[in-house]
C-alpha cells in the first residue's frame, strides 16, 4: 500500500485516449512519459496529422515518444529512463511484447471499451452497438501478452440507449473510462483490487472494421440493419447503392409495419426521410451523405435528386 503519487507512462493514440489522459493529468499521480503512433498523413490532402494525444501531452509539456518499432532494447530502455511505477495503456493501437509490459514494477493496466470477455479487439465500441448490446462499460485490465486476455481489475457499466451510436458511444466511454481508471489506480495504490480472471470460453470478438462491412444488406430485420448503421457513424458508415451512386446512411429509426414490397424498396421519400422495406419492418433514412458530398439531412439531398416510391436501393 502506498499514498505517494505514482510516476506512470500513458500509452494511447486517438481522442478516446485523449480523454482518459485528461483525466490522469487531473488526478494525484504525474504522468512522466506519454506513447503514441508516429504522425500520419490524413484526408484528402494527406495532410500529415499528429495523434490527439501527441496534441494534448505537447500542450502540458510532456515528453512524447513516437516510435514506429516497439520491439527494441533502444525503445525499452528509454521508458526505463522515465522510472515508472505503472503504466497505463488506451486505445494505443499495438499489442505490447512481454518486456514493456514487465518494465514498470506495477506492471501494465488497459482501458479497454467493453466488457470483457465480450468484444476483445481493436473495435469494441462499435460492434457493441451493431450487435444491439443493451449494456457496455469499461473495463481496467492487467495487461498480459494476449489480445485483452488479462485479469479483470474493475468494472464500470452504462445502458446502451435506442438511438446511441458509435460516434455518442465513444465520448461517453472515453469519460467513464478517465473515472474509472483512476478509481483503478486508486485500489492498486491500496491494494484493494481483487484480479478477476476472465471465463476464456465467453470471450467473443471485436476485429477492425472495414469499409466493405458497412454495405447494407435490406433482407434483414430492420433492427439488425439500424444497430449497423448506428454502429458504423462516423466511421466507416453504412451504405447502400442508388443505381451505380454509393449513399451513406445515417440517423436510422425503425419502423413497425406490414411491408409488401421486396426488401430494398424505397415505400417512400419525404421531407421526413427516406423509408425502406427491409426483411422485416421497415427504416426510415433520416440522414444522407452522397459520394463525393456532404452529410446532410434527406429533405436536402430530395431537393436536387427527387426520388419515386418504388425505387430500388441496390447495385
Amino acid at each position: 500500500m502506498t499514498t505517494a503519487p505514482l510516476r506512470l507512462i500513458f500509452m494511447g493514440t486517438p481522442d478516446f485516449a485523449a480523454t482518459i489522459l485528461k483525466s490522469l493529468l487531473a488526478g494525484p499521480d504525474q504522468v512522466v512519459a506519454v506513447v503514441t503512433q508516429p504522425d500520419k498523413a490524413k484526408g484528402r490532402g494527406k495532410k500529415v496529422m499528429p495523434p490527439p494525444v501527441k496534441v494534448l501531452a505537447e500542450s502540458m509539456d510532456i515528453p512524447v515518444l513516437q516510435p514506429v518499432k516497439i520491439k527494441t532494447e533502444e525503445f525499452r530502455n528509454g521508458l526505463l529512463s522515465y522510472r515508472p511505477d505503472l503504466m497505463v495503456v488506451a486505445a494505443y493501437g499495438r499489442i505490447l511484447p512481454q518486456p514493456l509490459l514487465d518494465l514498470a514494477p506495477l506492471g501494465a493496466i488497459n482501458v479497454h471499451g467493453s466488457l470483457l470477455p465480450k468484444y476483445r479487439g481493436a473495435a469494441p465500441i462499435q460492434w457493441s452497438v451493431i450487435n444491439g448490446e443493451p449494456e457496455t462499460g469499461i473495463s481496467i485490465l492487467q495487461m498480459d501478452a494476449g489480445m485483452d486476455t488479462g485479469d479483470v481489475l474493475l468494472k464500470a457499466k452504462i445502458p446502451m440507449k435506442p438511438e446511441e451510436t458509435a460516434g455518442s458511444l465513444f465520448e461517453k466511454l472515453a469519460v467513464l473510462g478517465g473515472e474509472t481508471v483512476l478509481k483503478g489506480i486508486k485500489g492498486i495504490k491500496e491494494g484493494s483490487l481483487i484480479p478477476v480472471p476472465q471465463d476464456h470460453y465467453q470471450a467473443t470478438a471485436a476485429p477492425m472494421l472495414k469499409k466493405d462491412d458497412g454495405l447494407v444488406d435490406w433482407t434483414r430485420d430492420a433492427k439488425e440493419v439500424d444497430c449497423l448503421i448506428r454502429g458504423m457513424d462516423p466511421w466507416p458508415s453504412a451504405y447502400c447503392f442508388l443505381d451505380t451512386t454509393r449513399l451513406r446512411l445515417f440517423r436510422p429509426q425503425v419502423v413497425e409495419m406490414d411491408v409488401n414490397a421486396p426488401p430494398g424498396t424505397m415505400l417512400r421519400a419525404d421531407r421526413q426521410g427516406i423509408l425502406v422495406a427491409c426483411g422485416k419492418n421497415a427504416l426510415l433514412i433520416r440522414e444522407i451523405q452522397p459520394e463525393g458530398g456532404k452529410r446532410m439531412p434527406v429533405e436536402a439531398f430530395l431537393c436536387g435528386h427527387p426520388l419515386a416510391a418504388g425505387t430500388y436501393l441496390g447495385r
